[in-house]
């Protein structure tokens, strides 16, 4: 019986909804705006200063408005959060799953998204990614509405995910599970991959290399042609979050990441998620339970309880508030 080809499993992925989408650096215009010596040199050029004073537009900019509408929260330099939810809200008959949920994620952050059990963390995940449509409320991702798209449209837009109950394809190999990730950026067509026709090894060819780059990122290059299903359950943590990159994300969705492990693969994955951020300028919103995890790597949280958003704001101040605290053990 003839094999089906990574293209074919791609497909069958996208159809199930479970498309993982996977970055984003940061924009020169930020880049630039943050650099004080540039800030200084432009504020001691005056020609520049009159041009900008005499052009319609730029005075309208100077004034405060902005060049691009997309995104309600655009910075004045024109470059814009990673992902800005507004008033997101969906109902599942007569309950209120998630109700006027709101949060922007800035450009590298890693940001975690906590709450008790049923608060609706996993629902937010599912309507950034598709799965359900909001009935009301929008999500920009880096400026762009992409407000009940298709999964396959917004993994194409930029966004990847894990689940908390590991979704690999158990009896593929570990190399052809990171390959299934690629089909945003390497194709081929049926009947090129039935004819074994040129382009199909070209593509095959170039897929198996970038492959192997990530794989031997996350250091399972040598189990490469294991069963997905024989790897130990943090590798197989590592699998999944390797093939969500393969799809070029701007912004990784990780779900409970840490569920199942123990003290020491859970250490290891706190520095995982640290380099995925720091080796491919990764924006990361993750649902945990663990609070030491938390703790340790997130910049941001927001809370969630009952569906609605509880308090916002940095990871120790947030931590430390009492209805936060409630809200987990009780009164």
């Amino acid at each position: 019986m003839a094999k089906k080809t990574t293209m074919d499993a791609a497909r069958t992925t996208v159809k199930a909804g479970n498309a993982t989408a996977p970055a984003g650096a940061p924009q020169n215009a930020a880049q630039t705006a943050r650099t004080p010596q540039n800030a200084a040199r432009a504020a001691q050029t005056p020609q520049n200063a009159a041009q900008a004073a005499r052009t319609p537009q730029n005075a309208g900019q100077a004034a405060g408005k902005p060049r691009n509408t997309q995104a309600a929260g655009a910075e004045s330099n024109g470059s814009f959060p990673t992902l800005e939810v507004r008033n997101l809200s969906i109902s599942f008959g007569g309950l209120k799953a998630v109700d006027g949920f709101n949060v922007v994620i800035e450009k590298g952050q890693l940001y975690g998204l906590i709450g008790p059990n049923g608060a609706g963390k996993t629902t937010v995940f599912n309507l950034l990614t598709g799965v359900y449509k909001p009935d009301t409320g929008t999500i920009h991702l880096d400026g762009k509405n992409i407000t009940g798209k298709k999964t396959i449209e917004i993994n194409q837009e930029g966004i990847a995910r894990t689940f908390q109950n590991i979704r690999l394809f158990k009896d593929l190999s570990v190399l052809d599970n990171v390959k299934v990730g690629l089909h945003n950026h390497h194709k081929y067509s049926t009947l090129e991959g039935i004819l074994r026709l040129p382009s199909f090894y070209k593509v095959e060819k170039e897929m198996n290399e970038r492959a192997m780059e990530l794989l031997s990122v996350f250091d399972l290059d040598k189990e490469c042609d294991y069963k997905a299903s024989n790897l130990p359950y943090g590798k197989q943590r590592k699998l999944e979050i390797a093939r969500a990159l393969a799809t070029d994300p701007k912004l990784l969705l990780l779900d409970e990441p840490a569920a199942g492990m123990n003290p020491n693969e859970t250490s290891e994955l706190m520095e995982t998620i640290r380099f995925v951020r720091e080796k491919f300028g990764m924006t990361i919103l993750l649902i945990e339970h663990d609070m030491k995890l938390v703790a340790g790597i997130c910049e941001k949280l927001t809370v969630l309880n009952f569906g609605q958003v509880l308090t916002q704001g940095d990871t120790s101040e947030v931590l430390n508030d009492r209805r936060v605290i409630t809200a987990y053990l009780g009164e």
